[in-house]
């Protein structure tokens, strides 16, 4: 399923992106020319809407800036390895008797914290990690490094949205718990011990509203310092080996 290399890969030109997707590679997203168009161009356009592909519409300046080549109006940026889906993950998961425990970053972007991250969900046996389309760290060459290479071997979701995501783990029996100075309950309070999704938000602003209304769960952790909060991959690592802790106690 993964390509072990942690080099980036891009495809450029119109045919050999179609080609690339017609033979299931694993494409992170495709950077579109703004005018791009006729008839092979709506092939493409067509395919990549089929296939669930992200998007984005670019000057082509940006296109020349990648690539001296004849790009035609379109470079593919390739993935280190396949996203999974959550509504397939989440089954698998069930079927194999497992008790799901998730990490969900809601827009987190920097990339060094989501390899971090990604490396101490590894280590402590998390079965998953969510993130959304848009606006958002995703799996890359210099991701899979910062993980130590923990990506290749962790299933990630990416998702249309994090409010859909979060719907469908409510509605397939996962509790979801926020990690939020904006909870009032010390998280060591909350019980992890069934499925549990934990969400990690945005470096600078945090866990947004939308999510925070439909998380079950608001767990903080205590600050006595002067700086008042956590790196968010040191307070993910804090968050799930207290979920370790109590499963291994619950047994």
């Amino acid at each position: 399923m993964y390509n072990h290399s942690t080099e980036t890969n891009f495809i450029f030109g119109i045919r050999a992106v179609i080609e690339a997707l017609d033979a299931g590679k694993s494409i992170d997203k495709v950077l579109l020319r703004k005018d791009l168009g006729g008839d092979l161009a709506r092939e493409l356009i067509t395919k990549l809407k089929e296939n669930e592909t992200l998007v984005q519409r670019v000057p082509e300046e940006k296109l020349n800036r990648i690539t001296r080549k004849n790009h035609q109006g379109v470079v593919a940026i390739m993935s280190p390895v396949r996203y999974h889906k959550l509504d397939n993950l989440l089954p698998g998961l069930y079927e194999e008797g497992k008790n799901p425990l998730l990490m969900i970053l809601d827009g987190l972007t920097d990339t060094r914290n989501f390899g971090a991250i990604a490396r101490t969900a590894d280590c402590s046996g998390v079965d998953g990690i969510i993130i959304p389309e848009r606006n958002s760290v995703s799996v890359t060459a210099d991701a899979v490094k910062a993980s130590a290479g923990a990506l290749f071997y962790m299933p990630v979701c990416r998702e249309k949205d994090i409010v859909s995501a979060i719907k469908l783990l409510h509605e397939s029996g996962v509790k979801v718990v926020a990690a939020t100075e904006k909870g009032a309950r010390d998280y060591t309070e909350v019980d992890y011990t069934g499925p549990t999704a934990i969400v990690m938000g945005r470096e600078d602003t945090g866990i947004s509203n939308d999510v925070l209304r439909l998380c079950d769960d608001l767990a903080a952790i205590p600050m006595s310092g002067n700086i008042g909060s956590l790196n968010v991959s040191v307070a993910a690592g804090v968050m799930m080996y207290e979920a370790v802790r109590q499963r291994m106690h619950s047994k």
